[in-house]
């Protein structure tokens, strides 16, 4: 991970750690970087970036920031206004922007924001376009040849312009409801939209497709993003769709690229669910590419063990959809996602998209004429139990001799029953040491003596 850009964006507490400048200065980089690439390819048009908002009240700040730094340097920046981050990949992608900038910081509170970058392809943007944004950020820019002290401003006829764009966002909304193969009348959904960026764009794809929708946290303020509301905080979904005696329920988060379910029952159906619901139906019609599902390391156990059973093979990436599908992109796989609800439908969007995972699960359930809860039934959840423990050094305590030999312990220990992970933060001076096994009792026995071992040698803070 770069010093600004983590693997999702730029992100920080609005005007803090991530600024209104900051955001301009993205500006300005952006829309000088794609106008030399196409000068260099001989086209003198201005270079057009797409740009989408959750509903934070600080990304009206940053979208403005980004605005004139892009046409400062001779941009043209097309405004969605507020979107989902899939959204914005799928308009990059199809309408042939040089790249997308969507302001959210996902399922964070109000007070945080973000910067994510999208390229032309509707992918997240490469690591080295990343890199010589965190260089000019740090006055150190060196690009197309030569050291730059400060990239020049577009003068006259060149200075960019801002364009309203807000039919790219109701176009993304038509292909949505184009997905859907069958119709929802009859069925009684409830959607949690987390006061963020699919208040206006779920409800309209559900009625479109003939549910009787229900709809709550769909009121943003500004300041009520992802407060008791959505994908992080199941429970009100699941309260809600008990009362409600409703058919099924989906939360998303604040830029609704996640997707969590309840079953009518009210059982969270977690992305582990989704992923062998759907690999499921995908390998039932021949449809799963490679016969692959890609996860990450932070999958259940039980989801594997669910896999063997049915036959179908299983990659397992760092966590991160970003690692979860450049493995898709680079082995063919069509199927994957993360426990925390990112599915990536990768026929579908080059991103996780949240409306788009739910009107999948409406897919199977109407296909196999199932509930949901029928159609996780087969997979069991192993009991799991996470402990964070704070380190002076990282790399130090996961490497010490003593701590290595009690993990393999432990592996051995568990055999095929279970499993162990000790792996690092990736923001914080932390080690993870997560067990997962048939028992709560045996996951906690296994953590405590991985973590005693950690404090007794010194490790901790």
């Amino acid at each position: 991970m770069g010093k600004y850009f983590g693997t999702d964006g730029f992100r920080g507490t609005a005007n803090e750690n991530l600024t209104a400048d900051h955001a301009y200065r993205v500006g300005r980089f952006l829309g000088w970087y794609y106008k030399k690439i196409k000068e260099q390819n001989g086209d003198a048009s201005a270079p057009r970036i797409i740009i989408g908002k959750d509903t934070r009240r600080s990304s009206y700040m940053f979208e403005y920031s980004l605005v004139g730094g892009l046409t400062a340097s001779g941009a043209d920046a097309y405004l969605l206004h507020v979107t989902t981050t899939p959204s914005v990949a799928y308009i990059s992608r199809v309408d042939g922007f040089d790249c997308g900038i969507m302001i959210s910081a996902s399922h964070n509170p109000y007070y945080d924001n973000g910067i994510k970058l999208i390229n032309g392809n509707g992918e997240k943007m490469e690591d080295d376009v990343i890199a010589l944004i965190e260089d000019y950020l740090d006055g150190k820019l060196n690009a197309f040849g030569q050291a730059w002290d400060e990239i020049p401003f577009a003068k006259g006829g060149e200075i960019g312009r801002s364009v309203d764009y807000v039919s790219g966002r109701n176009r993304y909304i038509g292909y949505l409801i184009s997905l859907g193969m069958y119709s929802f009348r009859g069925k009684k959904i409830g959607l949690d939209c987390a006061n963020g960026a699919a208040w206006n764009i779920a409800k309209a794809v559900f009625d479109a497709l003939g549910a009787e929708t229900y709809v709550i946290n769909a009121q943003p303020d500004g300041t009520n993003i992802n407060n008791n509301a959505g994908s992080t905080h199941i429970d009100v979904l699941q309260k809600f769709v008990v009362e409600n005696k409703l058919d099924a329920g989906f939360a998303y988060d604040g830029d609704a690229d996640r997707c969590l379910c309840v079953d009518e029952k009210g059982n969270v159906i977690t992305g582990d669910h989704i992923l062998y619901i759907y690999g499921r139906y995908m390998k039932e019609r021949g449809k799963l590419i490679n016969n692959t599902v890609v996860a990450t390391v932070m999958s259940n156990f039980g989801l594997f063990r669910a896999f063997d059973e049915i036959g179908i093979d299983y990659a397992k990436t760092a966590v991160g959809d970003k690692y979860v599908y450049e493995y898709m992109k680079e082995h063919g796989c069509t199927l994957g996602g993360e426990q925390s609800g990112h599915i990536i439908f990768s026929k579908y969007a080059s991103t996780g998209d949240g409306i788009l995972t739910s009107l999948k699960m409406m897919q199977v359930m109407m296909s196999r004429e199932k509930p949901l809860s029928e159609l996780a039934a087969p997979f069991k959840v192993y009991p799991q139990v996470l402990e964070n423990v704070r380190v002076k050094d990282k790399k130090e305590a996961q490497n010490d001799p003593e701590v290595q030999a009690a993990v393999k312990e432990v592996s051995d220990a568990l055999g095929d029953t279970g499993r162990i992970l000790v792996r690092e933060s990736g923001t914080e001076p932390v080690i993870r040491v997560m067990v997962e096994a048939e028992n709560e009792d045996i996951c906690r026995t296994h953590v405590e003596r991985i973590c005693d071992i950690i404090k007794k040698n010194g490790h901790t803070v």
